[in-house]
């Protein structure tokens, strides 16, 4: 079971690269608060008409609101619940972007991957064939700050910040 949080669902979408999560992963698992920061805070942004009607995308309840709240001391909502979700149903990997909630998951033992992590396995699968554009897209098309420092290792040394990338991460 994949869980993801609000970023790489609304950053893939608005480069037209949403199809390589369900390509990737199957199901994805979103808990009440990343569906609605997608569908319904901004109802025409990229990706909130995708994620109303994918199959690929599942609600999940959260159970355990007292570790929501305690998280919301710290995280947002989307991020908290995401988190929450992903213990609760024991995933084998969270998705998520934040350099806050991605230490928090992982304190909390959850094996955690970002939008950068995913594309380099998209692209070990043979399900991308360049990086650079992508990453530009990001950039450049929905905002997604990455640093020049970032990119440049991921379009010229791929193999090696692949592995240490997903190290640790089971891959269905």
């Amino acid at each position: 079971m994949i869980v993801s949080n609000t970023s790489p669902i609304i950053n893939f979408a608005c480069i037209g690269e949403l199809d390589l999560l369900p390509a990737l992963y199957g199901d994805i698992v979103v808990p009440p608060a990343v569906f609605s920061e997608i569908t319904a805070a901004l109802p025409d942004a990229p990706g909130a008409a995708d994620v109303r009607t994918a199959t690929w995308i599942q609600q999940q309840s959260i159970a355990n609101r007292p570790l929501v709240a305690a998280l919301r001391l710290d995280l947002d909502a989307g991020e908290a619940e995401a988190i929450a979700c992903a213990l609760h149903l024991k995933a084998k990997l969270l998705l998520i972007d934040e350099r806050r909630g991605r230490r928090a998951a992982q304190e909390l033992g959850l094996p955690v991957m970002g939008l950068m992590g995913v594309l380099l396995v998209a692209k070990s699968r043979g399900m991308v064939s360049r990086l650079r554009p992508i990453l530009d897209d990001l950039r450049h098309i929905a905002g997604f700050w990455i640093s020049d420092a970032v990119v440049c290792p991921y379009t010229t040394g791929c193999r090696r910040i692949a592995i240490s990338e997903v190290q640790n991460v089971p891959l269905p």
